[in-house]
């Protein structure tokens, strides 16, 4: 399949394609809209089982990252990158020469962590590229996005709650969480501390294990999480695990999560409606990591200025869930929808401006 032919190619700006046969790096740069700045979005190393597959993965992350800066209310438009390798492949030549590719780019894409691509990996990369979020070093150090976008993915569950079942209190709540890494652990202990209940899963038991010892966690098989009644089903591990085969297994009434593309079909959003099963668009509860990596881009970082703008994911929430509601549509359209009227209005008023 072509580039220009991919399904999940309109509306992108540019497809940046990079090789490297000294350090045999492979990865994808996409550019998807810049109405409100420069194309923002992590860096993802994965062993991708064809270049078709690599493609649709950064087209649809960095479809999600311009509206999630938009909804997120940040100057920022929405890009991501993908490496094509085993993450035990990478080396400093590796991550050196795909930051000359993005310096190239001269601040039109702004990267930083994602999966298998961390806070010493952004640090490897700013030998080569200063355009880049989520540093541990520098003059604003805003570090490890992960406490963050467990705050935001914490915070779109109490408006979730709140909208199906009238309070945001987690007490007597359980939450099924799909991965725990380091977002997903954080906000196990949010949970946990707010007084609810997880259960957990990975496909590193170590991980699970963790939860189980330090938070007092259930443990279940990977494919059993799909089952497990709880109140909240949250996907925090790759995405595209809610869809036709699951969907119908989901005991949960809401499903809200940090995963990215959590909907595997077109229809997923659909089936979750006919189920009665609220869903709290991935892209809108994710956004915490991005809105505390603001700091780098402006040089200024305030710590409860964040933390307030995370804690407002709530909000937005609950006014997506109750527009859904009242329309009888799948809540991830109410998203894009809003997000699109936010790019939209950028737009008339640059072309205003123009003389």
């Amino acid at each position: 399949m072509t580039t220009f032919g991919h399904p999940e190619f309109a509306g992108h700006e540019r497809v940046i394609y990079v090789a490297d046969s000294a350090t045999g790096l492979l990865a994808i740069i996409a550019l998807h809209d810049r109405t409100l700045g420069p194309a923002v979005g992590g860096c993802r190393v994965f062993p991708y089982a064809s270049e078709d597959d690599a493609l649709s993965d950064v087209l649809r992350l960095s479809r999600g990252m311009t509206y999630k800066n938009a909804l997120a209310g940040l100057p920022f438009g929405g890009g991501k990158s993908v490496i094509i390798a085993d993450p035990s492949a990478k080396s400093p030549a590796l991550i050196h020469a795909f930051g000359r590719a993005v310096d190239e780019l001269q601040g039109q894409y702004w990267t930083g962590e994602d999966v298998n691509f961390g806070a010493h990996d952004v640090e490897v990369l700013a030998e080569r590229t200063p355009f880049l979020l989520g540093r541990t070093k520098g003059a604003t150090n805003t570090g490890d996005p992960s406490p963050f976008t467990a705050r935001g993915v914490f915070a779109g569950m109490t408006g979730a709650l709140e909208h199906v079942f009238g309070s945001r209190d987690f007490l007597g709540r359980r939450v099924a969480i799909q991965g725990v890494g380091n977002v997903g652990l954080n906000l196990a202990r949010l949970v946990t501390e707010a007084g609810g209940k997880v259960t957990v899963t990975d496909v590193r038991p170590e991980s699970a294990q963790r939860a189980a010892q330090e938070l007092g966690a259930d443990v279940v098989a990977n494919d059993a999480i799909y089952d497990e009644n709880c109140d909240v089903f949250a996907p925090c591990a790759m995405g595209a695990t809610i869809g036709h085969e699951t969907i119908p297994r989901l005991q949960a009434k809401i499903v809200c999560g940090a995963a990215n593309n959590q909907l595997a079909t077109a229809d997923a959003g659909a089936l979750l409606l006919a189920r009665g099963i609220a869903y709290a668009p991935d892209y809108v509860v994710n956004a915490g990591g991005i809105i505390n990596a603001f700091g780098d881009f402006t040089g200024h970082y305030d710590v409860a200025d964040v933390t307030r703008k995370v804690d407002a994911i709530a909000d937005t929430v609950i006014k997506i869930l109750k527009s859904a509601e009242q329309t009888a549509r799948p809540s991830h359209e109410v998203a894009d929808e809003m997000a699109e009227v936010i790019l939209a209005t950028a737009r008339r008023q640059q072309s205003n401006s123009k003389p």
